[in-house]
């Protein structure tokens, strides 16, 4: 990790790529997503079956793509007892917390003056699908996370696509997609997923939401499909970081940037400090706890490539510069981690104090880990059961209260050209 102080030209030039980190898709990157959208579109469940075999280099017929229940039953018993337990403790605590916030979603028509009611109905989408990135690693908390808002807030069918394996989809995966309440598990990954939850193929219906992460292919294709579908965001690399002023134990904040830093080569992984001494000793457990660190390459690479320390003056030119750069997780490892809160502005989840590392947020806190990254946080918001509603206006006048606004209806309608409007009104303002 490089060492970068306020003031210097280094330090400035990375705060600009920092910020202009939003991923930009190549042409390349793009018209090879579109071939595959579209073919899925046009062939359907061959096109499934065709691509499958080609990034998966496995031969699925199409009556194959959907999980048997008998399948999910045979998974509780390849999972561990205590990891079941697990799984059962994380669900209840994810839905509890859903559940608080699905409370604040009420359908109202109130009277705003008399003769007229005004509000709305909140309705839960009919059906969502969620993308569980598979390949090399097993993500049963994404599914937790992804599913149980939906499932909390009333959507009718939660539609599941994964990535499959020659020794099939971990057996966690679909216990956890159970547990969850998932309605449909397919046995599918890639942008021809995304393809199909989009546009529906003959053995896998349209949805009207898609959620949850993926590798880049996934988030082009995602972007791409926005308009056919909903979608909950277009998400980068994960990324962290630590606000320090030398109260936390330096293993504890290094533990935490090689925590996010294994994840991928392009993982954000920055310390923000206003001691350079406190910097240095976190920078040399970083080196010795990546010594025994079974995705070394992997951290070491993203540390290497995008990580930093950055020794600021003191907390308040911190916040600010937290506030610019945005953050997916941010960890306020300070003394009075609560004061800074004041002065936070955009972070898609922060985690307060010396005992409070990003992996409990990942697992088992509650609040959901699906998150805003590449800075979107200024304008997103974490994964919730808001996500899986659509509302709809309410409105109800009686013809006095209608007649109160008649001039003004005349007044627009004659400004903008529309004629029609205001008569719609005046005939109701003559008496049958």
């Amino acid at each position: 990790m490089k060492i970068l102080r306020v003031g210097e030209k280094g330090f400035d030039r990375y705060l600009y790529e920092v910020e202009g980190r939003i991923a930009q898709d190549g042409l390349r990157l793009e018209r090879e997503v579109r071939s595959i959208l579209r073919d899925v579109r046009k062939r359907g469940d061959k096109a499934l079956v065709h691509y499958t075999q080609i990034f998966d280099g496995l031969r699925i017929p199409i009556h194959q793509f959907q999980v048997k229940r008998s399948e999910v039953r045979e998974a509780y018993k390849k999972v561990p007892r205590d990891f079941l337990g697990t799984l059962q403790q994380a669900t209840r605590r994810i839905r509890k917390f859903q559940q608080l916030l699905s409370k604040k979603l009420v359908t109202s028509l109130k009277e705003e003056k008399k003769g007229i009611r005004l509000g709305q109905v909140m309705r839960p989408l009919e059906r969502v699908g969620i993308y569980v990135p598979g390949g090399k690693a097993s993500y049963p908390s994404t599914v937790l996370m992804a599913a149980i808002p939906a499932r909390v807030v009333g959507v009718q069918e939660i539609l599941m696509v994964t990535p499959p394996r020659k020794e099939g989809i971990s057996p966690a995966v679909l216990v956890a997609a159970d547990l969850a309440g998932v309605d449909r598990i397919y046995r599918i990954g890639g942008v021809q997923a995304i393809a199909a939850l989009a546009y529906g193929t003959k053995s896998i219906p349209k949805v009207d939401k898609i959620v949850g992460p993926g590798n880049q292919h996934v988030a082009t294709a995602k972007r791409l499909v926005y308009g056919d579908v909903d979608i909950d965001m277009v998400a980068g690399p994960s990324e962290i970081v630590i606000v320090s002023d030398e109260s936390t134990p330096p293993s504890f904040v290094a533990a935490d940037l090689i925590s996010q830093a294994e994840h991928d080569e392009m993982t954000l992984t920055i310390l923000i400090t206003n001691s350079e001494a406190f910097g240095r000793e976190v920078k040399k457990e970083v080196v010795r706890q990546l010594f025994s660190l079974k995705r070394k390459k992997v951290a070491s690479a993203s540390l290497r490539r995008r990580g930093a320390i950055l020794i600021v003056k003191d907390l308040d030119q911190a916040m600010k510069l937290v506030n610019r750069i945005a953050p997916e997780h941010l960890e306020l490892a300070v003394s009075r981690p609560l004061s800074l809160i004041k002065g936070l502005k955009h972070a898609g989840a922060v985690f307060l104090g010396p005992h409070t590392p990003e992996a409990i947020g990942d697992y088992m806190a509650g609040p959901n880990h699906i998150l805003p990254t590449a800075g979107t946080a200024r304008f997103s918001s974490p994964l919730g059961v808001e996500d899986f509603i659509k509302r709809t206006n309410l409105i109800s006048f009686t013809r006095s209260a209608l007649k109160r606004f008649e001039k003004d209806v005349k007044r627009f309608a004659e400004w903008e050209g529309l004629e029609g409007h205001y008569q719609s009104v005046q005939k109701r303002m003559k008496r049958p």
